[in-house]
């Protein structure tokens, strides 16, 4: 089951790479992001807090989810060392998506449907390193 938990965190974690990708590739062609569902995607992509040292946060997400992806892959083939490692990557997205959300809720006052989807990837991705954790746990005997 483990494995099965592992692969679906790949497969998420080529979800959030595609959808970093897409943003980033905006933000260096400098065109508009289509924000159908909730209309606030270029307030968004285009505030202050839309880039770190320069770079778009969408790009250091890229790199996360692209890590991720490799770490589970890793892990579904017996790397444990790897598992821990996703489990702490994913908590400090997870941590990373919750202030994101923050400001987009309360500084830029606008929703991009983009880094919604971003935040939760990575939601998804730190549930499945909990839900292994738990199945783990019923698999140790005492």
């Amino acid at each position: 089951m483990r494995r099965i938990i592992q692969f679906a965190a790949a497969v998420i974690g080529v979800v959030g790479i595609a959808d970093s990708i897409y943003l980033t590739v905006h933000h260096y062609t400098a065109t508009a992001v289509p924000c159908g569902l909730t209309g606030g995607c270029e307030m968004v992509l285009t505030s202050s807090y839309a880039e770190l040292f320069g770079v778009p946060i969408a790009a250091y997400g890229a790199a996360a989810y692209f890590t991720a992806f490799s770490l589970a892959i890793l892990a579904a083939y017996g790397n444990e060392t790897a598992w821990k490692l996703f489990g702490a990557l994913a908590t400090v997205m997870a941590l990373s998506s919750c202030g994101l959300i923050y400001i987009q809720a309360y500084y830029i006052n606008a929703w991009c449907q983009f880094c919604l989807l971003s935040a939760l990837t990575s939601f998804a991705l730190f549930a499945l390193f909990l839900v292994s954790l738990i199945l783990r746990r019923g698999e140790v005997s005492i």
